[in-house]
């Protein structure tokens, strides 16, 4: 069956950063863009960054851009998001995605966030 778990997640200082890392399987990775979404408390979904099937096609949103980098290893099974520069906003449940943006097919369970000093 269709498994993403998520990894990489926990505390950081503002500035900081994180990796996070979204294995895949039971699927042919290299057939499906993906996503990364976040879940900030009392706020609703955000996509934060997508990349298409070869890496070819990347969404960023604005309010990351310049900051997280999205990227994958199709021979891994693996979807990487490094965040620089963490904000104290950045503060959320990391969940990776198969699909475009938020109407992804399979969501793993997500790691969590938070960015304080």
């Amino acid at each position: 069956q269709v498994r993403l778990v998520e990894s990489g997640g926990g505390s950081a200082q503002p500035g900081g950063s994180l990796r996070l890392s979204c294995a895949a399987s039971g699927f042919p990775f290299s057939l499906y863009h993906m996503s990364w979404i976040r879940r900030a408390p009392g706020k609703g979904l955000e996509w934060v960054s997508g990349l298409d099937r070869d890496g070819s096609e990347t969404y960023v949103a604005d309010s990351v851009r310049g900051r997280f980098t999205i990227s994958r290893d199709n021979a891994k099974n693996t979807l990487y998001l490094q965040m620089n520069s963490l904000k104290s906003e950045d503060t959320a449940l990391y969940i990776c995605s198969r699909g475009w943006g938020t109407s992804g097919d399979y969501w793993g369970q997500g790691t969590q966030v938070t960015v304080s000093s």
